[in-house]
């Protein structure tokens, strides 16, 4: 329906009936992205569902531990989405770079069997695995905003976000039926996993256009990304999306305090995901149209809002499965808000030449915040416990987020 549409609309043709006049604005090569982050998330998501509780109660590590190994899977793709956005930009290859971080994860899938039980082997190959992200999400994300209308940016990313997000809703659910099939082989998980990672990488060969200027410069100096920075209103969009990512705890880190809070078996542990992603994929596309008309920057401070009130019901008081719910519709509320939103807002600050090292930069700065994030929560989680932990988190949240809020980027619409 979305490709139908869209298409119609990049040819010019009329809008017909409701759907029509919602998708008018959004292009083909937005949705072919999103079809290859769904296939490319149901790959990934099949692995990392059950990698948290495997992780803390099958292996044993303490919360500390895992915050170290949770911080170096956020942060392994720092350096290389610099390395990825430069490149693109050089050489003028968006679709390239992508497609290199897109196969390099797929082949990692395949190094989780090698791996076997141990924690460095498996932190290695998520390191590896997340460089491939690391690579690929900024030329992709330039892709999006190259392919869209500047006044639908946040459509556009809703959209490819609202897709993204069907995938990591479908994984654990897949990850679910093969290990059913299989009788318990997560060798079975992982080699299906590097199938459909496979699939994703072809689709992408296959269905989604490289954008390559007519007008090219013939090479563009490593010192043209960072000069970027002496843009006040990026420069200060990058010094809050820092700080935001160092107060906000990993998704891991959730999942596991829902757990220890509410006692979830170690069965149903793989749906808690579920919760997230289901409400982030029935909001992605209503917010990144919200953000359009009110301003992204207002709708990308209300998530962080939500993610404090979350991490409140976590800790909270109030007992019975509903605080749950609502931290687990949060947590997506959060994701939705910001995911997409963050790019969308940082895009028309960016010069076309160097949206994919700008777009790198600024996530760089989000994932080297976040990797201490983790590092810093899980030692928290082991000198005070999980509550106190929870509510320090928060408080500092909810200060950055209101400082956000009115010392905003000059030129962010909102």
């Amino acid at each position: 329906m979305y490709l139908a549409t869209s298409r119609a609309a990049d040819n010019g043709g009329p809008a017909t009936g409701n759907t029509a006049l919602r998708w008018r604005r959004v292009s083909g090569n937005v949705v072919a992205l999103g079809l290859v982050s769904l296939v490319t998330d149901i790959s990934s998501e099949m692995v990392t569902a059950v990698l948290p509780l495997y992780l803390v109660l099958g292996l044993g590590l303490n919360p500390l531990q895992f915050g170290l190994l949770d911080g170096l899977y956020a942060g392994a793709t720092a350096v290389l989405r610099i390395v990825g956005g430069y490149a693109a930009d050089r050489w003028h290859r968006l679709k390239a770079v992508a497609g290199i971080g897109y196969g390099l994860s797929a082949i990692c899938k395949l190094g989780l069997i090698l791996a076997g039980s141990s924690v460095a082997g498996i932190g290695a190959v998520l390191a590896v695995d997340r460089a491939g992200k690391g690579i690929r999400t900024a030329p992709r994300d330039a892709l999006i905003s190259l392919s869209s209308k500047p006044e639908a940016l946040g459509r556009s990313f809703g959209v490819h976000r609202a897709l993204d997000t069907a995938g990591a809703f479908l994984g654990p659910l897949v990850a679910m039926g093969v290990l059913w099939v299989s009788l318990g082989d997560y060798g079975s998980v992982f080699v299906t996993s590097f199938c459909i990672a496979g699939f994703g990488v072809l689709l992408l060969v296959v269905a989604v256009r490289d954008r390559v200027r007519k007008h090219r410069a013939a090479g563009i100096p490593l010192r043209a990304m960072f000069a970027l920075l002496g843009r006040n209103s990026f420069r200060r969009m990058c010094g809050w999306a820092a700080l935001l990512g160092l107060v906000t705890i990993t998704d891991s880190f959730v999942y596991l305090a829902l757990q220890r809070r509410w006692e979830i078996s170690s069965t149903l542990f793989p749906l808690l995901p579920l919760g997230t992603t289901g409400v982030f994929l029935l909001l992605a596309v209503p917010l990144g149209r919200l953000a359009d008309k009110v301003g992204r920057w207002k709708v990308f401070v209300g998530g962080h809002l939500a993610l404090v009130v979350c991490l409140l019901l976590v800790c909270g008081p109030v007992g019975g499965p509903w605080p749950a719910v609502g931290a687990l519709a949060l947590h997506g509320t959060f994701y939705a808000a910001t995911d997409g939103v963050l790019p969308a807002a940082a895009g028309p600050l960016l010069p076309e030449g160097l949206r994919a090292s700008g777009l790198a930069l600024l996530q760089t700065g989000q994932a080297l915040a976040r990797m201490a994030s983790a590092v810093l929560f899980g030692l928290a989680w082991t000198l005070w416990d999980l509550g106190p932990s929870l509510l320090v988190t928060a408080g500092l949240l909810l200060a950055i987020t209101v400082a956000a809020a009115v010392v905003k980027p000059w030129e962010a619409k909102g």
